[in-house]
């Protein structure tokens, strides 16, 4: 039996752009960069390809090489003030400065893993993760790395401890083709459980605003949600299927997710509704990190730096007029066997989507009838015309399904992969 479920509304502006809300930066080279991080709105440092590692004390006018004394891919970067900071990579990495990174000095991991992210909770005390379900804790800066077992066996991408009096509670997400991961600490990285991430997409990005608010971001444009600690994560529609790989909240209520083909989104309800910007590139983005809800920066490949100090949106305000009728790609994609179908449309009048297989016969419908968008069940304040409806094909068999949408002279069609 197909399952079929109306989900609810969310708001999807329209922009007009007449300004740049992204700007690129000169960074001097065409390596790849997967990590940035600042201390101010003047002073940071990114890292990435071939051990290069740029620092910044003009917000980015200028980007001057330091020294980092490897060739190893550098991956992620973290600053616990102004000059003392950890930065780590392939071959189990790890470098500290403590001087804002005039000089990098190597700490011994002992093991050869990539490591993928590093966070520090005061001077003393910090995490990494890595490949093979690696975690490594240190209690003294750095002078000695001790591994702690995970459970996973899959790689760890990306580590993250919401500040707290005690700093107890921390997370860290990962995954592979075929699986998420969400792991929880309370007790200072001792120990760690797994949660129910509520994908099988790989998580590659985390970010928690308190000890109980996050986010996770990975494959297939996938975001999930949590406001009670990870106990619950609830997706998020982020329309699009690009990997997303970094994600950063300066505020509980405003943040920004970065991923592949240049992508870039942002919300200001807490991901309630995610909006894409106008990155300006086509290079794929790993990281991204506010200094506060106007100001910040994204790093990917080919050397890319991008800078705001509007939010990432242009100098025109955002229009409020809703879409005309769009059809909207299905998440995930693939998908196995649930995928949700989002769909906008403009006024009232019969809309029907309905699905079909590759020989063209219809095999399910998932929408027949008036949409009557005045009455829409919507937040206070929210455009609007968007729904999303729940297909399950658990009794289909894989294969290549197309989906199609008609609301008066519209008609769209979209594909769709199910795979069992």
């Amino acid at each position: 039996m197909i399952r079929i479920l109306v989900l609810f509304a969310i708001a999807l502006p329209s922009f007009r752009a007449a300004g740049q809300g992204w700007v690129r930066q000169t960074s001097g080279t065409s390596n790849f960069f997967y990590s940035v991080y600042f201390t101010s709105p003047t002073s940071g440092w990114v890292v990435g390809q071939g051990g290069t590692i740029l620092h910044t004390t003009n917000g980015g006018s200028t980007w001057t090489p330091q020294a980092s004394g490897t060739t190893n891919f550098l991956y992620s970067i973290f600053f616990i003030d102004a000059n003392t900071g950890w930065t780590v990579g392939q071959g189990g990495t790890i470098l500290k400065t403590t001087n804002a990174g005039t000089t990098w000095t190597p700490q011994t991991s002992g093991v050869i893993n990539y490591l993928y992210s590093v966070t520090f909770t005061d001077l003393n005390t910090g995490y990494i993760v890595g490949s093979e379900g690696l975690i490594l804790r240190t209690s003294n800066g750095g002078e000695q790395w001790t591994s702690v077992p995970s459970g996973l066996t899959n790689t760890l991408s990306a580590v993250c401890f919401p500040i707290s009096s005690a700093s107890m509670v921390g997370y860290a997400v990962g995954g592979s083709a075929s699986f998420g991961t969400i792991i929880k600490t309370i007790d200072r990285g001792a120990s760690w459980f797994s949660l129910d991430a509520g994908t099988t997409n790989w998580l590659f990005g985390v970010y928690f605003t308190d000890l109980m608010t996050g986010w996770a971001v990975g494959f297939n444009g996938t975001i999930r949600a949590t406001t009670d600690g990870g106990a619950t994560w609830m997706p998020q529609a982020s329309n699009t299927v690009e990997r997303l790989v970094g994600v950063h909240f300066p505020t509980r209520t405003t943040g920004w997710a970065v991923g592949f083909a240049g992508t870039i989104l942002k919300t200001e309800n807490s991901g309630e509704e995610w909006r894409p910007q106008a990155s300006g590139t086509t290079s794929n983005l790993w990281s991204v990190f506010f200094v506060d809800s106007l100001t910040g920066w994204a790093v990917g490949w080919n050397g890319t730096i991008l800078h705001t100090r509007t939010g990432g949106t242009t100098d025109v305000a955002e229009e409020t007029t809703p879409y005309t009728h769009v059809l909207y790609q299905n998440y995930p994609n693939p998908f196995n066997p649930v995928t949700t179908i989002g769909f906008r449309v403009q006024g009232s009048g019969r809309v029907t989507l309905k699905v079909y297989d590759v020989l063209g016969r219809e095999v399910a419908t998932l929408v027949d009838g008036i949409q009557d968008v005045a009455r829409s069940a919507m937040a206070p304040g929210a455009l609007t015309g968007y729904k999303s409806v729940v297909f399950d094909g658990s009794k289909l068999p894989s294969g290549v399904y197309f989906y199609r949408l008609n609301a008066g002279s519209v008609t769209q069609t979209k594909r769709m992969v199910l795979l069992r």
